[in-house]
């Protein structure tokens, strides 16, 4: 890191939100905004960063080790499925702030690090009156970017929501919206939909940080080999570029590191978002290069002997598992239920575990999404503003007039869209 002592003070003084600054007043942990983040991604170009899914507290600790090994700026996030008041995970909403800020102070992290709500998710408008105190809740807590992801829902409605909602989101806070399901090949996003979407926000002076799109990629274990379509994303993001928007890539861990260089190269990506390969690396599972699970001949796990947890505690797993009748991706239902119990495991079990994470993680910082030293240039923009706030992304180049909800009804049932098979695909 090539910030001087003097630098990270002034950066700690003036660059860590209001609401973190009151949760953690004595802190030397560097949370920020998540614009900071997408703004250094952007300033080194043709780079992105991990959003680490912290699914456990082992991964939340060695995806911050990486990201100071490699000096890159982090996104450390949980989604609604994983952390909400339905969830999981024993990290939430609630407590992932919590857990970063403690593992900063304790492993002296000096990277800025941005706390994200990802997939707060609006299935249907009944959502909504709860999200309205909900969202609240969780800045209180600690967040600081969200995803707001009513992509479940048709377009006209996912813009409403997305407008609904963003009186509750703090100015200074990253924003993600998304366009299109994450549901793999069918589906996909087309510029008319991400158009719609983000020219609609740009209208009412919102200007999100990311858009994520349906572009071929899934959730959780990743079969078909199908993954990124790297040139329609590229598209979708050449038609965004007047609006300034960033893409967030989600559904990362099925996808080959070639396939992410690519992303990185050729879109305006910048962040990337690792979860299931985070947990199964965690407890030791054997994945390939890209963190995607092995399945044996039979379709189960393999696990690593000497990695992740103890021998003895994955026997426990498995069994659990096999009485419910989970297989593959289905194990992540086991994150609630073994968390208290792999926190009790020795020392050097829990050490091994976070450090497999932060191997993992460290080499897709450097050798595939070309992040390193993003850390200093995240240092480098809070010091220029004198700010936590990094102001507003782009200026307002659509017409209000033009974007009532009656017309935004009109025009977004007037799309020609496909949005595939009805489903849930959370992860």
């Amino acid at each position: 890191m090539t910030v001087t002592a003097a630098e990270f003070n002034k950066a700690l003084e003036v660059g860590r939100p209001p609401n973190i600054v009151k949760l953690f007043p004595n802190s030397r942990g560097l949370l920020v905004s998540g614009k900071v983040i997408d703004l250094a991604l952007t300033m080194k170009g043709k780079a992105m960063t991990m959003a680490a899914n912290g699914r456990n507290n082992f991964i939340i600790r060695g995806a911050l080790m990486a990201a100071q090994r490699a000096n890159a700026a982090l996104i450390i996030e949980i989604a609604r499925s994983e952390g909400g008041a339905k969830a999981y995970c024993m990290t939430s909403y609630w407590n992932i702030a919590r857990q970063i800020d403690q593992a900063c102070n304790e492993l002296n992290i000096t990277i800025p690090v941005a706390v994200h709500a990802d997939h707060y998710g609006i299935k249907s408008e009944k959502d909504i009156p709860y999200a309205t105190t909900e969202i609240p809740s969780i800045f209180e807590a600690g967040i600081t970017s969200i995803a707001i992801d009513a992509s479940h829902m048709p377009d006209e409605k996912n813009l409403l929501a997305n407008l609904e909602l963003n009186q509750y989101i703090p100015s200074w806070a990253g924003l993600e919206t998304e366009v299109g399901e994450i549901k793999g090949s069918e589906g996909l996003s087309s510029p008319a939909e991400a158009l719609f979407l983000i020219q609609g926000l740009n209208s009412h002076n919102i200007f999100p940080n990311w858009i994520a799109l349906n572009n071929g990629t899934s959730h959780g274990l990743e079969a078909s080999g199908q993954g990124i379509q790297v040139e329609l994303t590229s598209s979708i993001h050449a038609a965004l570029a007047p609006y300034k928007t960033s893409g967030a890539q989600h559904g990362t861990s099925g996808n080959s590191s070639d396939r992410l260089r690519e992303i990185a190269k050729k879109t305006r990506t910048t962040k990337a978002n690792v979860a299931t390969a985070l947990q199964m690396i965690s407890w030791g599972v054997e994945v390939n290069d890209y963190g995607n699970a092995m399945l044996d001949d039979d379709g189960n796990l393999i696990k690593v002997k000497g990695e992740g947890v103890s021998e003895e505690m994955w026997e426990q797993m498995v069994a659990f598992a096999k009485e419910k009748g989970w297989k593959g991706g289905n194990f992540k239902n086991l994150n609630i239920l073994f968390e208290n119990r792999l926190l009790g495991q020795p020392a050097a079990i829990r050490a091994r575990m976070c450090k497999r994470v932060e191997n993992f993680v460290y080499n897709m910082l450097v050798n595939v999404c070309n992040a390193q030293d993003t850390a200093d240039l995240a240092i480098e923009a809070i010091l220029s503003k004198g700010s936590y706030d990094m102001g507003p992304k782009a200026e307002r180049i659509e017409d209000p007039a033009e974007w009532t909800p009656e017309k935004i009804i009109a025009k977004g049932t007037a799309l020609d869209t496909d949005k595939g098979p009805k489903g849930n695909y959370d992860d």
